[in-house]
């Protein structure tokens, strides 16, 4: 029987993507971004902007790396923070005259994450505020919700959830492409910063690659 392992990353303003449930700081990434595939090959960098927005899940603003088109943006946050080493991205499809999304493959059979991105920043530059996708499907927390310690995380996925705060553990959702429930208690200190985002990752069991995502931004409640 095929499976797949849900990974859950809870991660703070400079925290990138890792395995397991993770809440803390840990080393920024670089402070330039190069973003490179068969349509683009960008730099951009420009002065940091003093804090990062509420909605903003990538880039970081303690980092001056900044994206001048939607296309970048979202390359380099399906490379650099969700961790898929060649994406694949749909032509930008617009919401608003600031807003639009993409449609995001790890491989060119795999499944979609849809990546949300947004000009948030009077410099008119475009930023990652969330992802989704059809097989992690999330009831509890909500976006931009205040969570405290223990959180509870409900939602429905495809694969097995796996947790480890302080001790490894696994939850079962569904399996071979049948959504199932799945509910865990995570307890976790505290970070100083006021913001960070719950990711949740799909990871391949052939070889452990990043197969699709779902990312929520949320506040640290007192």
């Amino acid at each position: 029987m095929s499976k797949r392992l849900l990974s859950l990353v809870v991660v703070a303003l400079v925290v990138v993507a890792g395995l397991g449930v993770l809440i803390g700081r840990q080393t920024a990434p670089s402070t330039t971004s190069t973003s490179t595939s068969t349509s683009t090959s960008t730099t951009t960098t420009t002065t940091a902007v003093s804090a990062q927005p509420v909605e903003a899940v990538w880039p970081f603003a303690a980092t001056p790396a900044r994206f001048t088109d939607p296309l970048t943006a979202a390359f380099s946050f399906a490379h650099d923070y969700l961790g898929m080493n060649q994406p694949l991205l749909s032509a930008f499809q617009r919401g608003d005259s600031r807003s639009g999304e993409f449609s995001l493959r790890a491989s060119a059979t795999g499944p979609v994450t849809t990546v949300m991105v947004r000009q948030l920043t009077a410099d008119n530059t475009w930023w990652v505020i969330g992802a989704a996708c059809a097989d992690i499907v999330l009831a509890s927390p909500s976006a931009l919700a205040a969570i405290t310690s223990p959180v509870t995380l409900k939602g429905t996925s495809t694969a097995f959830a796996s947790l480890a705060p302080v001790v490894r553990t696994t939850v079962m959702g569904g399996a071979n492409g049948v959504m199932g429930p799945f509910t865990k208690s995570v307890t976790f200190a505290r970070p100083g910063a006021p913001y960070g985002s719950l990711v949740f990752r799909t990871i391949s069991a052939k070889d452990g690659s990043v197969m699709e995502a779902a990312v929520l931004r949320i506040a640290f409640g007192a």
